[in-house]
């Protein structure tokens, strides 16, 4: 009687391929120039609340830069858990970025009534999505060897994935009601409304941002179910076509379509309430 040999443990593999150089350098340099525009629009514009995009681009940018060094050694771990914690977090900072947002054009539509949740609970939840995704996809990439990766810190990478997208739809459902919403009741600060952006363009931004996000993320996903050896790890295309060129859409809409293009901080009206649900002023711009 034949008794079964033990199972043999998957043995991790940093790349299945040499990191292409070219793509690299272009996506670096993609999510730096974005990076850089971001940091010009926030400071010209004081919009402070967006600076989770600004370090998600920049972490993006390092992320593949990364992957640049991996091409001259795919064999040494720090660029290749750099460029995969990096790629990995980035979108969720982005996305909290758009919780703020739209945040935002609701208190600035004067509009909360319209919301599913109060304002101040978006804000949290935003805080919230950032702090999961930092423990669970964060602590998994960072669980030790590269063996402790492949078998812990895939499972734990899944569980945030899935919790980005619990916080995901929460933000779609209530984006489409609030948009339902203030069509078929709208304020009188949505009517007069004049900005060089409407606010109804920014929502379709947003909109458009989000799917993008989480596109890229399904792809994340199902990359991890497959696990190291999968076949997604074993093509580096993929992640260029379902994340980079994704993810570089997403922030290049915010650079053209920038929230300081509808909203604009001024004393002496009454909209926002923030964590400490003391009162930040301010109203939609008026056009240049």
């Amino acid at each position: 009687m034949s008794s079964a040999s033990p199972k043999q443990p998957r043995k991790f593999v940093l790349y299945h391929y040499e990191p292409s150089l070219l793509a690299a350098i272009l996506f670096t340099a993609i999510f730096a120039g974005c990076g850089v525009t971001h940091a010009r629009q926030i400071y010209q514009t004081k919009t402070w609340y967006f600076t989770a995009m600004l370090i998600g681009v920049l972490m993006e940018a390092t992320g593949y830069f990364g992957r640049i060094i991996s091409h001259f050694d795919n064999m040494a771990l720090g660029p290749y858990v750099t460029q995969t914690l990096f790629i990995l977090i980035a979108p969720a900072l982005i996305a909290a970025s758009i919780y703020i947002i739209l945040g935002r054009i609701i208190a600035t539509l004067e509009a909360e009534r319209h919301s599913l949740v109060p304002i101040n609970i978006i804000l949290r939840i935003s805080e919230k999505e950032l702090t999961l995704s930092f423990h669970f996809q964060g602590g998994g990439m960072m669980a030790g060897s590269p063996e402790t990766m492949l078998h812990t810190g895939e499972q734990v990478t899944i569980g945030g994935l899935f919790i980005q997208f619990i916080f995901f739809g929460f933000f779609m459902i209530t984006s489409f009601t609030f948009h339902m919403r203030i069509r078929r009741d709208p304020t009188s600060a949505s009517l007069t409304h004049q900005a060089p952006v409407s606010w109804q363009k920014l929502l379709l931004v947003l909109y458009a941002a989000s799917g993008l996000i989480m596109v890229g993320s399904i792809f994340r996903l199902i990359e991890y179910m497959q696990g190291n050896d999968g076949y997604l790890l074993k093509h580096e295309a993929y992640l260029y076509v379902f994340d980079a060129v994704l993810m570089a859409a997403a922030v290049i809409l915010f650079n053209v379509y920038h929230p300081s293009k509808v909203l604009v901080e001024q004393r002496g009206r009454k909209g926002f309430y923030n964590n400490n649900n003391s009162t930040e002023t301010y109203v939609m711009a008026q056009g240049a």
